[in-house]
């Protein structure tokens, strides 16, 4: 029942637009462009709302030296820009932007670009545009995300366990407990020191900086992680306050308090939710409110099915086996139906939210990781069904009576030994006569008889085939214990991947992260009139099937901004008999752009540029240039 849902991920088409890891979607000045006169300011746009860090932008000048600019702020309040105020004069050249900031969702997102003021740079100097990622910082902060999704699901689970499935002796799960609190503790700990230099791009070494920690503790990200500090104390008392519950005698008084108890469980664990949901994907993008009901919903699922797992495994393998097995693995079963039907429901919701697009479910690292996450959950699917299977089996099995503390009767008897045994017929069957399924006139139903009776070897083999019922069941839940380890630590990695649609946007974007494509910049000689031998370069952003945005730019012979009449720009695809497309350039006082220009199709395109260097003089090339999908 449940496999067919989750395959429906592999359908998916037609996903409406979300957003999460903010896109770059345009800058002023724009990426590549040559003015006539150095601006006041430079302008991010971003897909949504991003965090400013004190280092958000670093201005290099055509020497590769940093220009002191003003704080980093937005433009018109925006939260989803970043602005920043240059020195008031500019020399010629071309000046580099390279940018920093945090997303909605807590990662940070960095990039490139170039602008020139009168002319580019001849000869383009190196220039360090600052950390992208430290390596070990990045792949500490990834361990210290993975173990604190193991410890909330192993803490979770295990406590809904107790609370839902009632072991007769909850006490073999006291450690596992205590030990997902303590991991859980250390590795929030770690999230909330290193997310400074995880933030910067910077070594872990700059997590011992005091003014890095107080900063990073007016960040949302640092007070989510502060908050789920706080919240494992009284998690700590309430697992007190429940150990020490299950010692006591079960009165009456105590079943009245279990509604509230219940309830005090569900708000700390759905607190602990919510500071993962608010700090990932589901806080940015479309239908926020929805999407995170959904987080919160799906990591509860997760816990109470994966941490379940763990706490089922425990329980099987402790050294006094409980006396109702089959109860507490059907109550169990049971369980972990509801939960795996509540993660397909909100894994198809999440889904779709983060895709975008058909195209993105193998065109994109966040869908072929979706898709290796469908895989592994189908084969834990795979292992519950054979888990059921067991279940269903120790629950029809004959229960076996253990009493290894029971010493037979001893009954006084005369010298020479007892006298021989009389069969005696068996009642006649009436109102207060149980005849069973073992009463038989050749059978001795006496309770005291010893060793070598009928009752004997009925037990044993009962025995016998319980724990083996049991053995097997202990297999197949390992096996669902370790495939849900390797789907958490995808599910870790996923989190951290920008989604198909944002992912999608960034790469159509107007000024793409990290610069131009090179393919998209075409540079053209022209004869200038009598001047001598100028050129053309032609910027088509992004290049690829779709909107695209052009700039052209006139040079002189000596390279310096030439004002020309009129430029056009016409794009024609020949083996599809398709154009000639006009892009519908516009004298920006300086260059020319147009702001759109649709090719529909992906292919060798010839484009033709014309250029009316005089009233009565004008000048056309043409380039092959090549259009990606």
């Amino acid at each position: 029942m449940l496999l067919g849902p989750v395959l429906v991920l592999l359908v998916l088409g037609g996903a409406g637009p979300a957003s999460a890891h903010a896109a770059l979607g345009s800058t002023d000045p724009e990426d590549g462009a040559v003015l006539g006169r150095a601006p006041a300011h430079v302008t991010l746009t971003f897909s949504e709302s991003v965090g400013l860090r004190d280092d958000s932008f670093r201005v290099l000048d055509p020497g590769g030296h940093r220009l002191h600019t003003g704080e980093a702020g937005r433009a018109d309040g925006r939260s989803d820009t970043a602005r920043v105020a240059l020195p008031g004069k500019l020399g010629k050249g071309t000046y580099t932007v390279a940018w920093r900031v945090v997303s909605a969702d807590s990662h940070p997102v960095s990039g490139a670009f170039t602008f020139s003021v009168g002319k580019p740079s001849q000869a383009a100097a190196p220039v360090d545009t600052g950390p992208t990622e430290d390596p070990l910082t990045a792949t500490l902060h990834k361990i210290a995300r993975y173990l604190s999704y193991l410890a909330a699901a192993l803490l979770i689970g295990a406590a809904a366990f107790v609370a839902l499935c009632r072991p007769p002796d909850p006490a073999p799960l006291r450690r596992p407990l205590v030990a997902a609190w303590w991991t859980l503790l250390a590795a929030t700990l770690a999230l909330l020191v290193l997310r400074a230099p995880y933030e910067a791009g910077t070594g872990p070494s700059a997590a011992l900086d005091p003014a890095a920690l107080r900063d990073t503790l007016t960040t949302r990200p640092g007070a989510l992680l502060l908050t789920r500090l706080g919240l494992l104390l009284p998690v700590a008392l309430y697992l007190a306050r429940a150990a020490r519950a299950v010692r006591v005698d079960r009165g009456d008084r105590r079943r009245g308090g279990r509604p509230l108890a219940a309830a005090v469980g569900v708000v700390l664990a759905v607190g602990l939710a919510l500071t993962w949901a608010a700090a990932e994907h589901a806080s940015a993008g479309i239908q926020v409110p929805v999407a995170m009901t959904s987080s919160v919903l799906h990591l509860l699922a997760t816990a109470v099915w994966l941490g379940g797992l763990v706490a089922l495994l425990v329980t099987l393998r402790a050294p006094r086996p409980s006396p109702d097995p089959a109860g507490v693995v059907a109550r169990f079963s049971r369980t972990a139906f509801a939960a795996v039907t509540v993660l397909v429901v909100t894994g198809v919701y999440q889904s779709w939210r983060g895709l975008g697009s058909w195209q993105a479910l193998t065109g994109s690292t966040y869908g072929r990781l979706l898709l290796a996450k469908v895989v592994l959950v189908a084969v834990l699917l795979a292992a519950a069904a054979v888990s059921r299977r067991w279940t269903a089996a120790l629950m029809t099995a004959p229960v076996a009576v253990h009493e290894p503390d029971r010493v037979p009767e001893r009954i006084p008897q005369p010298a020479g030994g007892p006298p021989p045994e009389t069969p005696k017929p068996p009642p006649p069957p009436g109102p207060d006569t149980d005849p069973g399924p073992d009463t038989d006139p050749g059978t001795n139903t006496d309770t005291d008889a010893g060793p070598g009776t009928d009752g004997t070897s009925t037990d044993t083999g009962d025995a016998g085939s319980g724990s083996a019922l049991r053995r097997g069941l202990y297999r197949s839940v390992l096996v669902e214990a370790v495939v849900a380890a390797v789907v958490l630590g995808v599910t870790t990695v996923l989190t951290a991947t920008p989604p198909g649609r944002s992912a999608e946007e960034a790469a159509r974007a107007a000024a793409p992260a990290g610069g131009v494509l090179p393919a998209s910049v075409t540079t053209i000689p022209i004869e200038v009139g009598g001047s001598g031998r100028g050129t053309v370069q032609i910027t088509l952003d992004p290049g690829r099937t779709g909107d695209n945005a052009v700039q052209a730019v006139v040079f002189g012979p000596d390279g310096s901004l030439a004002a020309v009449p009129e430029l056009r720009l016409s794009f024609t695809l020949p083996d599809k008999d398709l154009g000639p497309i006009e892009a519908e350039l516009v004298d920006r006082g300086g260059y020319w752009s147009a702001n759109t220009v649709t090719l529909p199709l992906s292919g060798t395109w010839t484009m033709k540029t014309t250029v009316r260097v005089s009233e009565i003089d004008q000048v056309s090339e043409t380039r092959r240039i090549r259009v990606e999908r």
